[in-house]
């Protein structure tokens, strides 16, 4: 019903970056390693769109709204490798899932550990994580629930800012840790609940 928001990467090096921003005149895309713009042609619906070619994953992003100087990162933003201020960042979407015999565990049989992922090891990252599944899964645990890991200011957070809802926290290992994480924890046994559902293993 609705354009996908953010940056949609393609297999053949294009991208669609869409932003939803009905009240205003004119969006931009900023190309923060060329210091190239790209105009956004606006939709009846008041959604911006614009493909372009040859981009690769982890291209840097600004918009600019308007023709103000000032430069925002994207609010669909799936990576941001420089904090909340800096710039979005295309990410590529596929990944080698290995779970496929997965079946789940139906809920009355969970056996559910809470974690936060950057105080529950050293390392403070999904790698981390990983490394302990099988500590986990020795004390009887078969379901982690992972507190908030949506994007937020510094390297260490409760999680509820919901200021980037589809990006994963750069500083845990991002969407592509994430996904390793469910990966390995699936291999284990073990159930990922995420403490909130934003859309970080989608598209």
């Amino acid at each position: 019903i609705y354009p996908v928001v953010g940056a949609l990467y393609e297999a053949d090096s294009t991208c669609t970056f869409t932003i939803w921003a009905p009240l205003k005149n004119s969006v931009e895309i900023l190309l923060a390693e060329k210091s190239i713009a790209h105009s956004l042609k606006k939709d009846e619906r008041g959604y911006w769109s614009v493909k372009l070619e040859n981009i690769k994953p982890g291209t840097k992003y600004f918009y600019r709204i308007d023709d103000n100087e000032k430069k925002l990162p994207d609010p669909a933003s799936r990576h941001q490798p420089e904090g909340v201020h800096g710039p979005s960042a295309v990410t590529d979407r596929s990944f080698a899932w290995t779970d496929h015999q997965w079946k789940g565990i139906p809920l009355g049989k969970m056996v559910i550990y809470e974690l936060h992922v950057g105080t529950f090891t050293k390392e403070g990252t999904f790698a981390g994580v990983i490394s302990k599944l099988d500590y986990l899964r020795n004390l009887g645990v078969n379901a982690i629930e992972i507190m908030p890991v949506a994007q937020f200011p510094g390297d260490r957070n409760w999680g509820y800012d919901g200021v980037f809802p589809f990006a994963v926290q750069d500083s845990y290992g991002g969407a592509s840790g994430l996904k390793q994480l469910v990966n390995e924890a699936h291999k284990h046994g073990i159930a990922v609940i995420l403490d909130v559902v934003y859309n970080h293993l989608g598209p």
